[in-house]
């Protein structure tokens, strides 16, 4: 059986936008294929339902009000070029901020 298997075209730590919604994040993790719930998939209103067959995001996302965890399409992100700070309280968690204002994932330790 052969597999095809999608490259994300973004990066953990990369800083990126929602290309509907005003909203932004950086990437902590990737899968390479929808792996949400059936209802969070059904939520979504039909007529901007992202195909389920492509790398989803998550993100420490932030809007103009809060901060929260994103759960975003590949088809819905476009990179952030403004080098303007995220301000999500769990950032310093998963990176380091590099001296260029990118994000470098920090090392894990294992017990």
């Amino acid at each position: 059986m052969v597999t095809s298997m999608k490259t994300a075209k973004f990066a953990i730590g990369q800083v990126v936008r929602h290309r509907v919604f005003p909203f932004r994040g950086v990437i902590f993790d990737v899968d390479p294929e929808f792996a949400n719930t059936e209802e969070w998939y059904e939520s979504i209103p039909a007529s901007v339902r992202p195909r389920r067959d492509q790398p989803f995001y998550h993100l420490l996302a932030e809007n103009a009000e809060t901060e929260y965890v994103a759960y975003v399409s590949e088809q819905n992100l476009l990179e952030d070029s403004s080098g303007d700070p995220i301000r999500h309280p769990q950032v310093s968690e998963f990176f380091d901020k590099m001296p260029d204002g990118s994000y470098a994932p920090k090392p894990h330790t294992s017990h």
